[in-house]
């Protein structure tokens, strides 16, 4: 059975919150776990998928981070020095934790956001959630992600050794056993409070600005009405906005985060001590080394994963959630 559309926003919070109430009580649309899980497979697949494909881009935006008086020639430079020096295969460097990392992070990313939005208008009351959506919306990403990281980090922390050291291992299998027999279960989280600072206000930002730039658009287009097709144009175009507000915000915490998973620290050297000695000595402007590229990667992913996102909600029918934008 094809699942119904969403209802249509009627511009009366009142009425808006009754037909809210009407879709949620049709017995035909997945509910609770059934729901959810619909919607953490969603984005575990979206976000699989784009940063698994980007992989050349992270390859060449982590180079940049970690060594910009080498790789100084910019996004496009950088993919001709790597492949030049170490061959096509080098680009790829990463792809398995990278994949794998996020298929985690993003089931975790999406279904905790989507769970924990509705968490919060079962609390306030939808008219409530509507008129503070923006809190909402910063919210049940902020949590969602605190619970994606924890799934997340000792990937990334594998990606990043291999990466930034071609020679350490073959793989992620490889890599995750060699971290973890040689430097111990701590090392994979010792960028667990970069990996906070930096995702958390990365899923904020994408989060509120892909509701606010896909309410705007919505408010001169009937989502009811609007094809497949258009719906998924403006999450295309939604996601892509919202990629830049995401990567400009958390680039500083993504270059403390490449430094900082490159080697292990000194004996005794605390992760705190060790991300403000890292930060004295990038400064600025080296905070934003690689940025160009980020922005590349961050801009064009986001886009991808908010258009499967939606696509693949569809194609299940989770369109159980309750949207309370205007």
């Amino acid at each position: 059975m094809a699942a119904s559309p969403p209802p249509s926003p009627t511009r009366s919070l009142k009425l808006d919150a009754l037909k809210a109430e009407a879709a949620a009580a049709d017995p035909s649309k997945p509910k609770g776990i059934d729901l959810y899980s619909r919607f953490a497979f969603a984005g575990a697949v979206c976000c699989s998928v784009t940063h698994g494909a980007l992989t050349p881009v992270d390859v060449v935006k982590t180079r940049i981070q970690l060594d910009p008086v080498t790789y100084n020639r910019g996004l496009i430079g950088g993919f001709r020095q790597v492949i030049g020096s170490e061959g096509f295969g080098a680009v790829w460097t990463g792809f398995g934790p990278t994949a794998a990392g996020y298929f985690l992070q993003g089931a975790f990313k999406f279904g905790g956001y989507e769970f924990f939005k509705q968490q919060s208008i079962d609390l306030l009351g939808y008219e409530a959630a509507s008129k503070n959506r923006t809190a909402v919306y910063l919210a049940s990403s902020a949590a969602a992600e605190f619970f994606a990281d924890i799934a997340l980090c000792p990937l990334e922390a594998t990606r990043i050794r291999l990466v930034s050291e071609p020679t350490f291992a073959n793989g992620l299998i490889g890599g995750f056993g060699k971290i973890l027999k040689n430097e111990g279960v701590g090392a994979f989280y010792s960028g667990f409070g970069p990996i906070l600072f930096k995702q958390v206000p990365y899923t904020m930002a994408k989060f509120v600005v892909y509701e606010k730039v896909s309410e705007m658009i919505y408010r001169s287009v009937d989502k009811s009405q609007a094809s497949s097709s258009m719906q998924t144009t403006i999450n295309l175009g939604s996601g892509l906005i919202a990629g830049f507000a995401a990567a400009i915000v958390s680039q500083p915490a993504d270059t403390m985060l490449s430094k900082i998973n490159k080697t292990k620290g000194l004996p005794g050297e605390g992760t705190t001590s060790r991300l403000i000695k890292i930060a004295k000595e990038l400064g600025l402007r080296g905070s934003y080394a690689g940025i160009g590229a980020r922005l590349v990667m961050v801009g064009t992913l986001t886009a991808g994963q908010f258009a499967i996102y939606g696509d693949i909600k569809k194609a299940l029918g989770a369109t159980g959630g309750v949207e309370i934008a205007k």
